[in-house]
């Protein structure tokens, strides 16, 4: 599938790891908003799951202009607390997918190239390696906040 949009949307995280889900949660939410309103035709939503993220970061399109990318970030911050992260902010160390591979430095390279910044949730509990599904309730509380900064990211 090729991503050439100008603006990718893309949720990073495992469903089976609660919190880790977030990502996947924010482009569901968006996608069911976009049913009764117009996406921008220059603008692309991505569920991209764990191991996407590498494929995409790693291979990126000359139409891109600009990366959301939707994650749980440690910050330490109170769980449920959504911000954005510049590429050059986020913690050192604790911006791993669940594999604890480093997304830092696709995403640095990427920010060479196009507007990159990651929306990021404070988690309350990843339960990773064991399988538990849905948000805790203050994660879950943060994706219309999430949504709301996305939308106007994206110009709706």
């Amino acid at each position: 599938m090729p991503y050439d949009a100008e603006i990718l949307v893309v949720g990073c995280g495992n469903v089976l790891f609660e919190d880790d889900g977030f990502g996947p949660r924010v482009i569901e939410t968006l996608q069911e908003y976009f049913k009764e309103h117009e996406l921008p035709e220059n603008t692309m939503l991505v569920d991209a799951g764990t191991s996407a993220p590498h494929f995409i970061f790693s291979l990126p399109h000359e139409s891109w202009k600009k990366l959301i990318v939707v994650d749980v970030v440690n910050s330490g911050a109170e769980p449920g607390t959504v911000r954005r992260f510049e590429v050059t902010e986020l913690p050192r160390g604790r911006y791993d997918d669940a594999h604890s591979w480093s997304v830092e430095e696709p995403l640095h390279e990427l920010s060479k190239k196009c507007e990159v910044f990651v929306i990021g949730c404070q988690p309350e509990s990843v339960s990773a390696p064991d399988v538990k599904m849905g948000l805790t309730e203050s994660v879950e509380e943060a994706v219309p906040r999430a949504i709301k900064i996305i939308l106007k990211e994206i110009g709706v």
